[in-house]
């Protein structure tokens, strides 16, 4: 006999655990949409050489493969070489990428999607980390050029979610890579070396300040000490509220026209916020925000908790200029963010900040006996008729058992018609919640429960 077991790197759940997932999933998909994002979903896995056209090396070594066993049955009799044919996808930016490329002619710019799917990555398996788990992604993207005033709406969006999920005060943290890079070109660092360092600073979290200045001076670098400090002042600079940030970019004294570019666009986008309403305790400028990938260009995104900044970026992204440049001509800038949500719910369950839910069932209808077969499921044909999720007890148990399998369930409400009820045309109504056990008569049943579900859902 087979053990039972998930492999490592995945999150599977009990049900009410599951239903607190799905639930997360609904508000951060009818916030998006709330926004004017419209929903996109690409196949699982892609050919090979379109997810791999952007990648290579690590990325590569994490990409789990797709083959058939007929393609498995060719590659052992040498009829085929390189590698298989398709790939599942590690991220929703490259498959994004190629959708906008193949139906660029078909969308409307800027064309605004928003991606909720798995993704799959082959991780080292260890605490905290998945294989497989969903990525929530919104994207703006424009056709030759996008205004920079739609990464002021991303992180209104941002926002939005996290104000509605419910999970604690947060701070959306704001950088800009003009200023980055403005910056670097100041000391001196210029061309790949940009790159470089800029992955250097975006480790400074996990690293320590000692453990990149010595990166940042040794031979691999070979910055001067002094230009080392100045790197790691620069990204010490935290704002504390809406007029802070703007006099601490003040304070940043001139700079070479690509700092200042960046300047004038951060300020631009710390005025929008303050007009879309985002709290001002909500967001901030961080000026050690780099975000290692390459290719973004403009302003970078990343929010934490605040009663919990050892969970990391919750909620990242920024902008670039060029998504799709191996797929097509067209040039497609574009400013986004990502949620991995599966990674955020399994945080906040080991941090207690989520916990199982209450089933999406309204009312359990008991049978008393068979004889009230016919009568239950009547009834429930009748609460459902009235907008109640409803399960009928098909075989007939002790109630205290019906009571006890309601419980472990979730439901809240248990509805009981014994011969006496059916007699008096009443149902008994226990509330599992509160332990109250009361009478209704059957004609004002569903709307006592309808008011019973209303009320407990805006507490």
């Amino acid at each position: 006999m087979i053990k039972p077991r998930t492999p490592p790197g995945v999150l599977e759940l009990l049900p009410r655990e599951q239903v607190a997932f799905q639930r997360m999933l609904d508000t951060i998909r009818s916030t998006f949409e709330a926004w004017g994002f419209l929903p996109v979903e690409t196949p699982v896995f892609e050919l090979s050489e379109v997810l791999l056209t952007k990648t290579g090396g690590e990325t590569e070594r994490q990409v789990y493969f797709v083959q058939s066993t007929g393609a498995l049955e060719k590659a052992a009799q040498g009829d085929d070489a390189g590698l298989p044919e398709m790939a599942l996808r590690f991220d929703l930016t490259v498959p994004l990428a190629r959708y906008v490329a193949e139906h660029e002619h078909q969308l409307a710019f800027p064309f605004r999607r928003y991606q909720m799917q798995r993704v799959y990555r082959g991780e080292r398996a260890q605490r905290g980390r998945f294989r497989e788990f969903y990525q929530c992604d919104i994207d703006v993207i424009g056709k030759d050029t996008l205004s920079p005033r739609f990464e002021a709406e991303v992180p209104a969006v941002i926002n939005a979610v996290f104000e509605r999920l419910g999970i604690g005060e947060f701070t959306i943290q704001l950088n800009h890579r003009k200023l980055l890079r403005g910056f670097f070109a100041g000391q001196g660092i210029d061309g790949d070396a940009q790159a470089l360092v800029l992955r250097e600073i975006d480790k400074l979290d996990k690293r320590g300040e000692a453990a990149v200045r010595d990166t940042l001076v040794g031979e691999g670098f070979g910055l001067a000490p002094e230009v080392a400090d100045r790197l790691l002042a620069f990204s010490r600079i935290r704002s504390t509220g809406h007029l802070d940030a703007l006099d601490r970019l003040d304070a940043l004294g001139p700079g070479t026209e690509l700092f200042e570019e960046g300047r004038r666009e951060l300020r631009a986008l710390l005025g929008q916020l303050h007009a879309l309403g985002v709290p001002e305790s909500r967001y901030a400028i961080n000026l050690s925000i780099a975000r290692g990938l390459d290719y973004y260009t403009g302003m970078v995104y990343e929010t934490t908790l605040d009663a919990h900044p050892e969970i990391g970026s919750i909620c990242s992204g920024g902008r670039y200029d060029d998504l799709a440049s191996h797929y097509t001509r067209s040039r497609l800038p574009g400013v986004g963010i990502s949620i991995g949500l599966t990674r955020l719910f399994w945080q906040l369950r080991e941090a207690g900040l989520v916990e199982a839910a209450s089933s999406p069932v309204d009312v359990l209808v008991a049978l008393f006996d068979e004889h009230s077969l016919h009568a239950s499921l009547e009834l429930s044909r009748a609460l459902r008729a009235a907008g109640l999720n409803v399960e009928t007890q098909l075989e007939p148990r002790k109630l205290g058992r019906q009571f006890q399998y309601a419980d472990r369930a979730g439901i809240r409400h248990v509805v009981v018609r014994g011969g006496d009820e059916l007699e008096r045309g009443v149902a008994t109504v226990k509330d599992l919640r509160s332990g109250e056990q009361f009478e209704v008569a059957l004609d004002d049943l569903a709307d006592a429960l309808l008011a019973r579900r209303d009320a407990g859902a805006a507490r």
